[in-house]
């Protein structure tokens, strides 16, 4: 989808659910990393992010589009435009659009987690790294540490 697609379907979207034109710009911004899209205040245009559609598809973008123009139609009637306004989270269910995209970024790994027991009063004690059992010991009780496992 290009710029002229994108400005066409949000004027077909603002149309079909809100029943107001879209009189502004809609583009695609690359720099967004976070959110599906923005809405500028001062100039009324619409930014959305490109890896939404890329990544979740069409009907996820349709739900950020849908959540962009509740800002757009009611900040324009002068009315809670914000996300914690009643007429905002109102707005955003009669017309079926999403409350939060989902998330962008790569899952974080899972940290490995090292598994030692203390020999006398067998407490776990969890590590990120190995230690050397030689040197160091329990600290609740000085006792000798052992070598359980690795968790994932």
């Amino acid at each position: 989808m290009n710029q002229i697609e994108l400005q066409v379907l949000v004027e077909k979207i603002s149309r079909d659910y809100f029943g107001l034109p879209f009189q502004h710009q809609a583009t695609f911004n690359n720099r967004l990393r976070t959110t599906g899209g923005r809405y500028h205040l001062k100039s009324h245009h619409l930014d959305f992010n490109p890896k939404v559609l890329a990544t979740f598809g069409t009907d996820e973008f349709l739900g950020v589009i849908k959540h962009e123009l509740c800002h757009y139609h009611l900040h324009l009637s002068g009315k809670g435009f914000q996300h914690r306004d009643k007429e905002f989270k109102q707005l955003l269910t009669e017309v079926g659009g999403s409350r939060f995209v989902k998330s962008l970024s790569n899952p974080k790994p899972v940290k490995k987690r090292v598994v030692y027991q203390c020999q006398s009063c067998a407490q776990f004690i969890y590590r990120q790294r190995k230690v050397n059992t030689q040197k160091y010991v329990c600290g609740q009780c000085r006792g000798k540490l052992t070598y359980i496992k690795i968790q994932e």
